[in-house]
């Protein structure tokens, strides 16, 4: 049993809460639990409690043993002299404060309330891919889904913490970040720290003095460290010559060729093919920021977003290979939706936060909800157990239910848990 689970159990009185006495015989009733503290000092602030015919008001500390209180060297800190009552599974030692007095203790052992201790060894102790895959059928479909919406908004809002550090970097220019987070998604996993550095290495103020797509490809691929080989593809000697200007002009300085993975990887996802598609993308589009903010329509967006790598790559992944076969390089439908969801959606929310505007916030958030649930493993794994999104909102909430609630075990946290917790068999 871990303090976490005593402090839910206060919280939520799931205990007998009739005939309450402290160890000495003292009547006790609980007016108010008082404030969950979660930094250092007493666990409850403000509580209210009346012991025999006296309401006290002030802290309450929980522990597993009520020897613990000497063991955290509560007994000579002065923070804890207006505890007013001290809340243990075990009482198994008299304690006093600095004042040399005696607190009033209330065990809980024998009056914890039916199966609450054994729902929570089921949840903490269970090996299965979140701790209650067996059980979580049993909730309905209100609960889940009530709690899914909240954890999408809070996924949204710690999405709009790492923005926030990123337009601070970029001093409030909209258009800045999003060019660096949507070049940082274009990586996928396996190459987003290389196409974070590209973008950090390339300004889009740089991007945005030029029009044509050769001298883009040029910084871009140059940028990318691309550019530095000897080939007699007349495609690549023209980028490396446009990129010997700019490189100069602009006093650039490239990335190692190094940094970039193709191993593993589909074709169609080698970042050479990524780069000419972003490339195509700013041409086309410079400032996307505005025009994603300026539409309510998701068909807007990912028409915006279904563009192609140029006619050299139809039968190219890499420079100079030709392949066999000619198909122009679209970005898939799959990775436009990816785009959004990770890209589009938390920048128009966080825009939306920032200057108070409800309606750009509901905006974007209607966009998740048009969106096809993704297709991930995460996702996989929720189907296998019988959740299944309707829509991104709810795999987006899924994701973040799995990766900072349920593989943590924050099931005290967690509103399904809260149900299953208190559930009779």
């Amino acid at each position: 049993m871990k303090e976490d689970f005593l402090h839910y159990i206060w919280n939520f009185k799931l205990f007998n809460t009739n005939n309450l006495k402290t160890e000495n015989q003292e009547v006790v009733q609980i007016l108010k639990s008082g404030q969950h503290n979660t930094d250092a000092g007493p666990d409850f602030f403000n509580a209210q409690i009346k012991i025999n015919e006296t309401v006290w008001v002030g802290n309450v500390e929980i522990h597993i043993k009520s020897s613990d209180w000497n063991k955290h060297q509560h007994q000579f800190d002065k923070a804890y002299d207006n505890v007013i009552l001290h809340v243990v599974y075990e009482n198994d030692e008299q304690i006093l404060n600095s004042k040399n007095q005696a607190i009033p203790t209330l065990e809980l052992k024998s009056i914890i309330l039916g199966n609450v201790i054994e729902n929570y060894k089921n949840l903490h102790q269970s090996q299965s891919w979140v701790p209650c895959a067996n059980q979580i059928n049993t909730i309905n479909s209100f609960t889940i889904n009530a709690w899914l919406e909240r954890l999408a908004y809070e996924r949204l809002e710690r999405k709009a913490d790492d923005i926030k550090i990123i337009l601070a970097q970029n001093t409030n220019d909209w258009e800045s970040t999003l060019y660096q987070l949507l070049l940082k998604y274009f990586g996928l996993k396996v190459n987003a720290v290389p196409f974070e550095l590209l973008a950090q290495n390339t300004p889009l103020k740089i991007l945005e003095k030029h029009r044509n797509i050769t001298s883009i490809e040029a910084i871009l691929f140059g940028q990318a460290g691309f550019l530095n080989e000897t080939k007699e593809d007349e495609y690549y000697l023209n980028l490396k010559k446009e990129y010997h200007f700019f490189k100069n002009k602009f006093q650039l300085a490239p990335l190692n060729k190094d940094v970039w993975k193709f191993l593993r990887l589909r074709p169609y996802n080698f970042p050479t093919v990524r780069i000419a598609q972003i490339a195509q993308l700013i041409t086309l589009n410079p400032r996307m920021f505005n025009q994603f903010l300026n539409t309510n329509k998701l068909n807007d967006i990912q028409k915006i977003l279904n563009i192609s790598a140029g006619v050299y790559w139809d039968n190219h992944f890499n420079f100079e290979s030709t392949t066999k076969q000619k198909s122009p390089k679209k970005l898939g439908m799959q990775t436009i939706n990816n785009l959004i969801i990770n890209v589009v959606v938390p920048v128009i929310f966080v825009y939306g936060k920032a200057i108070k505007d409800d309606e750009i916030v509901a905006k974007s958030l209607s966009w998740l909800e048009e969106l096809k649930a993704e297709n991930n493993s995460i996702i996989t794994n929720w189907k296998a157990i019988k959740i299944n999104p309707i829509n991104a909102l709810q795999s987006q909430a899924l994701i973040e239910l799995k990766n900072n609630y349920c593989s943590e075990k924050k099931c005290l946290n967690c509103n399904i848990g809260n149900k299953l917790l208190k559930q009779s068999n």
